[in-house]
């Protein structure tokens, strides 16, 4: 539970606010200050005014928003004027990069006359690429983003309205899909006539619920003629012919209530009046018109939603704005029109019904989402949204003629999965490399529920044929507990197995002078590790996976035993691939060898090479010490410095530099300046470590306290891929080592 000084201290305490302003060039030197302004910046200056639309590509016009409030209706907080109002816009800016990347400046206006927020807004064109009204009341929001969006050329949004309308019917699509009810002839029940209410109204209206078929309840009740008000031309549209006058009234027999208005106004009576099978999108915040508890208590066929993260089917403006925003502003379009809201509806909903990713899964607590009743829209943490929601919104602008600029929408998918993370981006060339060419991929360790997942994700993918050993019953029951389609999982249980004793014999015969008997032999076989070796030697499988419920030892010690070293090759080692927002680096040997000497580094460098190449990634070497080029002489150094020596004959092709120190490897100005003779003209990308201290201790302070993302442990060195799995790997990790090991087997 959030108590208020937690919410006052998270704003307070060190930098004031949310938000800051920060430089993406760099100005350091006398130079570079002078290109970011005078004399420099004329030149861009010149360019746009010959060219406006270079404006686009000389500044950060095309990935700003503003987003512009008077305060008079924020969240639930009602009329608290601007100032009050700008902590929620300084929020807004950080979903906006948070979700999608996209930098914000937040407007906050001391006005309540909507057309001195119109002129505002109007006059600041020139600076952002999209307007994001936030917070203003109705009936002057309609007015003032219609005047807007009429007589400006830049994307103009008010999230209050649309955001919701999106959001819930994206659920409301699959809601009807789950119930089976036909959309042109349910009956819906609307409890507010805000900004919000009449928004959703119409975005349903447009994927095809009938006007006849919607009654709309404001303060007053039901909104039909011959009330005796006077309704604004916002709520006119709405206004009904009808005999229903309350809103228990008008739920009787209604399929769909959907609500945007004050809490508990909804009663467990009202629901059980209600149709077959009933929706109930419960959306007041922070307390919904009935809660959720209520609703199921009422009958049990109900869907629900609300706006609450602690219950289903949070209904939650961040899964749109953000993004449709993204794919606006990246075709430099002049509106979001319908076609395009109703683009983000439907990629929303199609989103919902894939499998759920390890990561969103860890985001909430373990929990895992399946399309259904619970689950009818994506959450907000999934970072498919982005990919999804964005490109079907730029391809709507193209094709509904708003778009300044026009793209191809699957080198724009991948530029959008770049902004995800880097990680995911080489990793996706991985899978792509493996899924040219399929391997089996043996998972000894069948009976753990992080691997059935796993494998239930690299069959459909098709990244590898998986097999699982453990027993077929027991991995069929655990993977019906938790909802796993393993259906095409070969399943092997070495104890029944009929190969059992012809891989004893073999093991035996490559043992028998290491003190291994015959009887050991067939008793080992029992082991599922030692019987996925075996596979692996004897060809049955292409790569073999283990560890998440085991430690190191157990896992490495089978493969050592059984699979032999690649072709000179005297000792396995181990890396891990570490990714930073934009850059990647190759660690190793952070997992195996204590203190190598100096021909195995030069060993553990040549293996990294080959790693990286597989990755697409062009080695540059790093040999690490505490010295530079000879600047502190210890047996540790000189250690390292003959090593450098070694690689650079053994591997004349490679460019490779040491001994040096970690910060000089990642400095090339400073390198350059420094030491003019390196080969290192850029950042170095393999790192290797001269002992396994300082290895597996950098490692995981870049990944704990510097926020890299750590793939592997990937094992080097062994004639046939084998990996040992570390037991924090989750379901996406463990599919990424997959897909290393179907590289690896291919070559």
């Amino acid at each position: 539970m959030i108590t208020k000084q937690d919410a006052l201290d998270y704003h307070s305490k060190g930098r004031h606010g949310k938000i800051e302003v920060t430089s993406t060039k760099p100005c350091r030197t006398q130079f570079q200050l002078s290109l970011a302004y005078t004399p420099g910046v004329a030149e861009p200056c010149l360019e746009i005014k010959k060219n406006p639309a270079d404006v686009y590509t000389y500044t950060a016009k095309g990935n700003l928003v503003g987003v512009v409030s008077n305060g008079t209706a924020v969240l639930g907080l009602g009329d608290i004027g601007p100032a009050a109002g700008k902590p929620v816009m300084e929020g807004k800016g950080v979903l906006f990069k948070r979700f999608a990347d996209i930098d914000v400046f937040d407007i906050e206006l001391d006005t309540k006359d909507p057309d001195e927020i119109i002129k505002c807004c109007q006059l600041l064109e020139p600076t952002f690429g999209g307007i994001n009204l936030e917070d203003i009341k109705a009936p002057e929001c309609f007015y003032i983003e219609e005047t807007l969006k009429r007589t400006m050329k830049i994307p103009v949004f008010h999230d209050d309205q649309h955001g919701t309308a999106i959001i819930s019917a994206a659920a409301l699509l699959n809601a009807l899909e789950i119930v089976n009810k036909d959309i042109s002839k349910v009956r819906v029940v609307f409890s507010g006539a805000g900004a919000a209410g009449i928004a959703c109204a119409k975005l349903y209206c447009s994927l095809g619920v009938k006007h006849e078929n919607l009654l709309m309840v404001d303060s007053k009740g039901v909104m039909y003629e011959g009330r005796g008000d006077k309704f604004n031309k916002y709520k006119q549209e709405f206004v009904r012919k009808t005999d229903r006058h309350t809103l228990a009234e008008a739920l009787k027999d209604a399929d769909i209530f959907l609500g945007v208005s004050i809490k508990g106004i909804v009663t467990k009576e009202m629901v059980k009046t209600m149709a077959k099978d009933p929706i109930i999108f419960a959306m007041a915040n922070p307390d919904p018109e009935i809660t959720y508890p209520d609703a199921l208590d009422a009958r049990k066929d109900v869907i629900v939603a609300t706006g609450r993260s602690d219950y289903p089917n949070q209904v939650n403006n961040v899964l749109g704005f953000p993004f449709i925003f993204r794919g606006a502003l990246d075709v430099h379009a002049t509106a979001i029109n319908e076609e395009m809201k109703i683009a983000a509806v439907k990629a929303l909903a199609g989103l919902a019904k894939q499998d759920v990713p390890e990561q969103v899964v860890k985001a909430y607590d373990g929990d895992y989402f399946k399309f259904g009743r619970e689950y009818l829209i994506p959450k907000p943490f999934d970072p498919r949204i982005l990919l999804w929601e964005a490109s079907a919104v730029a391809q709507a602008a193209m094709e509904t003629g708003v778009a300044q600029r026009h793209i191809d929408i699957e080198e724009y998918k991948q530029q959008l999965a770049e902004r995800v993370g880097l990680g995911r981006s080489i990793m996706r060339v991985m899978v792509s490399k493996a899924k040219k060419d399929s391997k089996r991929v043996v998972f000894p360790e069948g009976d753990s529920v992080r691997i059935l997942r796993a494998a239930h994700i690299i069959k459909k993918e098709g990244i590898a044929e998986p097999i699982v050993l453990g027993n077929a019953e027991t991995i069929l029951k655990i993977a019906q507990e938790r909802e796993i389609d393993i259906k095409g999982i070969k399943m092997i249980n070495p104890l029944s197995s009929d190969k059992r004793q012809i891989y004893a014999n073999k093991y035996f015969e490559k043992r028998q002078r290491k003190g291994i008997t015959s009887e050991k032999a067939v008793w080992l076989m029992r082991d599922r590790t030692y019987y996925g070796m075996m596979m692996l030697e004897m060809g049955d499988c292409d790569a073999v996976l283990s560890g998440v419920t085991s430690d190191y030892p157990s896992t490495i010690r089978p493969a050592l035993e059984i699979i032999d070293l690649a072709e000179g090759i005297t000792r396995v080692s181990g890396m891990f691939t570490m990714i930073q927002k934009n850059n990647i680096y190759m660690f190793a040997d952070t997992t195996v060898n204590i203190n190598p000497t100096a021909e195995e580094l030069a060993e553990i460098a040549i293996c990294a090479s080959k790693v990286a190449r597989r990755f697409n990634i062009e080695p540059r070497i790093a040999m690490l010490s505490f010295s530079n080029f000879g600047s502190a002489r210890a047996p540790e150094s000189i250690k390292v410095a003959k090593a450098t020596e070694i690689l650079k004959k053994k591997a004349p092709d490679l460019i490779v530099e040491g001994e040096m120190q970690a910060d000089t490897a990642l400095m090339p100005d400073y390198m350059k300046k420094r030491y003019p003779f390196s080969q290192l003209q850029k950042t170095a990308n393999v790192l290797i470590f001269p002992d396994l201290n300082s290895g597996n201790i950098a490692y995981k302070l870049a990944q704990r306290l510097g926020g890299l993302e750590a793939i592997g442990p990937i094992l080097m060195g062994l004639s046939k891929p084998v990996h040992v799995l570390h037991p924090t790997l989750d379901v996406d990790e463990i599919v990424d080592m997959a897909a290393i090991a179907v590289v690896e087997a291919q070559k």
